[in-house]
């Protein structure tokens, strides 16, 4: 059994279950969690049965999907329902939180004065990545403008009405922001390894708390972290410690900003539950090409791409439980949209006319009765008015992208992370994680292209190591941007070797008949050297942020002396990550003792937001250099450090 075979549970419910437990079964509930996955599993319907053992089943009822009752959870055995099995299966099962938005809206409260917060050891511009409310620093760290992109208090462009200017959040939000950051702060210290079911559970169930109180971007945020530690722990080999890391820093971030921002700050900080689609009127689309989506929660589908004639990017998916066998089938489905016959695969080299057409605020098309669509000419990615798209200079590309995939900004539903360009192959290139296939767009820019998925089953990994074979080759790409400290995109679609039309490189599958030379052996890059400033020294920080998240605050209060890796970092002109990289490690090596010589209880809260500060200024910065890797020339070579900071399995 795995976790995609299993039906979604609402957190309500794993956290409901969990509660239950005698603080016996809790100290047994991580193990039968493991004893489950390992047990047979099949579906009827609604009805999900899980073998315990020869004489005991385990079902969930899903109606509509989702587990939404504790009720729909039943075991055979002796001991139920106060039996572990339940509270186990809730634990194997993906979290979702499908609930719908409490009718009653939270009563705005009269503004009052911001809670005072304790100075900080170190710079304000360090200061800014927690929050905090002090003027921007000058010096090195400051003429990068990297202080300004680490304060999280930027306000989208939200609605008019999302917030009065001076509406706070109530007392019950506040509540339930505090809870949420407890229970983040307690994934922190204890790490992936000792943050099992108990842990998860409590995390749930603030999440459950936050989204019956309005703040379903914190809700969601503590989802996202319980489903990677699930990963984690399971040894997901899709999972990535810098996941968890953005997850982690965007839950505590925004369960810290509830209880101090206002008015159009707050509307962001809550967030939306979902995202209203708005009428468009008439619509010219032609395809652009088709992706398969693969999430770690078991659904799978795919998602096609398709440009307006005023160039704005729109998508049609088709997302569901299914996971990757999903995917490939969906990919021949008829598109959901009007009285349009085409399926997905053909809508991404074909063209649509729609009539009523509505759009979500991140380039949805929706699919209402109203929708009308009907079949049109496409056009060719060297044609009006999708040539246009390769038109825009790479780093101008490069910038929009940043700011949409900014991992800490406040979400305005707008801009794309894709890339256009025309780049001539270079061959591979080894990195630590594997090879990656090196090529160089307009300008001289050496980018790095790398698989967007892992899973056999698609055609990702095989059409890259054929493209490796094939240096010279000039292809027109489209990829989306991996904020990285060298350029670097995961690719998505590109013509064909042979000029004649287009790849999906997750659907279709190249042959070796189709390069220029079928006989040539896989092409490896000479080794890129450094820029001028040689690498960065932030990863000192980096690491030292990653390393709490699979061991926790122990993992770094365990480090005698870190003078010489903070002395490296200042002569790399960045004091603030030096001052950071210093106070974390105090932090985390900080216990104090009561008058009988007894360890007190570690300052969890504290730790924590030293960390989310380190966490934020380190993004901060990677994005500056991103952003200054796209603008290097063939004369400026991009400087490509070293990656010691990829867990096992990257």
């Amino acid at each position: 059994m795995n976790a995609a075979q299993l039906p979604p549970v609402a957190p309500e419910v794993t956290a409901t279950l969990v509660e239950g437990l005698s603080p016996r079964l809790r100290k047994r509930l991580d193990a039968a969690v493991t004893k489950l996955a390992a047990r047979p599993t099949h579906r009827d319907g609604d009805t999900t049965t899980i073998e315990v053992d020869d004489e005991t089943e385990l079902r969930l009822y899903a109606p509509g999907g989702v587990v939404a009752k504790v009720e729909d959870v039943t075991c055979g055995c002796l001991l139920a329902p106060a039996c572990v099995h339940r509270a186990a299966a809730a634990c194997a099962a993906p979290a979702t939180d499908l609930a719908p938005e409490p009718a009653e809206q939270a009563t705005p409260e009269a503004p009052g004065p911001a809670s005072a917060t304790a100075p900080t050891p170190f710079g304000p511009d360090a200061a800014h990545a927690l929050g905090l409310n002090v003027a921007p620093a000058s010096g090195p760290d400051a003429a990068t403008g990297v202080a300004a992109n680490a304060a999280p208090g930027r306000a989208p462009n939200a609605a008019p009405d999302a917030a009065t200017p001076h509406e706070t959040a109530s007392p019950d939000q506040r509540a339930a922001a505090d809870a949420l950051w407890s229970a983040g702060a307690a994934v922190l210290e204890a790490g992936v390894d000792g943050a099992g079911a108990v842990t998860q559970s409590a995390l749930l169930r603030a999440a459950h708390s936050a989204r019956l109180r309005h703040l379903p971007r914190a809700a969601g945020a503590a989802l996202s972290v319980v489903t990677l530690l699930r990963a984690a722990r399971a040894g997901n080999p899709s999972y990535r410690t810098a996941e968890l890391v953005t997850a982690l820093a965007e839950l505590l971030g925004t369960a810290r900003r509830v209880g101090t921002a206002s008015g159009a700050e707050l509307a962001a900080v809550r967030g939306r539950v979902r995202r209203p689609y708005s009428p468009d009127g008439s619509l010219r689309l032609y395809g652009l090409f088709t992706e398969p989506v693969v999430t770690d929660s078991g659904h799978g589908g795919v998602r096609t791409w398709v440009a307006g004639a005023d160039g704005r990017l729109f998508t049609v998916g088709d997302v569901a439980p299914g996971g990757v066998g999903r995917a490939l089938g969906v990919a021949d489905r008829a598109v959901r949209l009007g009285d349009s016959a085409l399926t997905h695969r053909e809508l991404g080299r074909a063209g649509l006319a729609v009539s009523g057409a509505t759009v979500s605020p991140d380039g949805r098309l929706g699919a209402g009765k109203a929708v009308k669509a009907v079949t049109a000419r496409g056009a060719a990615w060297t044609e009006p008015p999708l040539a246009a798209l390769w038109e825009t200079p790479p780093a101008e590309q490069a910038a929009r992208a940043l700011r949409s995939t900014s991992r800490y900004a406040d979400p305005d539903g707008t801009g794309s992370d894709l890339l256009f360009l025309d780049v001539e192959l270079l061959g591979a290139v080894r990195e630590p994680g594997g090879a990656c296939l090196l090529a160089q767009c307009e300008g001289g820019v050496r980018i790095r292209l790398t698989v967007a998925d892992d899973d056999p089953a698609l055609a990702h990994r095989d059409n890259l190591a054929l493209l490796a074979a094939a240096p010279g080759t000039r292809l027109r790409i489209i990829g989306r941007l991996i904020p990285a400290t060298h350029p670097r995109l995961t690719l998505l679609a590109c013509t064909h070797p042979t000029g004649e039309g287009t790849v999906d490189l997750g659907l279709d599958r190249l042959r070796r008949a189709d390069l220029p030379d079928p006989s040539a052996p896989a092409h490896f890059a000479p080794p890129q050297p450094a820029g001028p400033g040689g690498a960065s020294p932030l990863y000192l920080l980096e690491r030292r942020v990653e390393q709490t998240v699979p061991a926790g605050r122990a993992a770094l209060g365990l480090l005698s002396d870190v003078t010489a890796e903070t002395r490296r970092i200042r002569r790399g002109g960045l004091p603030t990550a030096a001052a950071l990289l210093t106070a974390l490690c105090a932090s985390a090596a900080q216990r104090d003792r009561d008058l009988f010589g007894r360890l007190l209880p570690a300052d969890t809260d504290g730790f924590a937001a030293y960390w989310l500060a380190a966490a934020r200024y380190t993004a901060a910065v990677s994005e500056s250099l991103c952003a200054a890797a796209w603008n290097a020339t063939e004369g400026d070579p991009v400087a490509v450090p070293p990656v010691p900071v990829h867990d096992a399995a990257g």
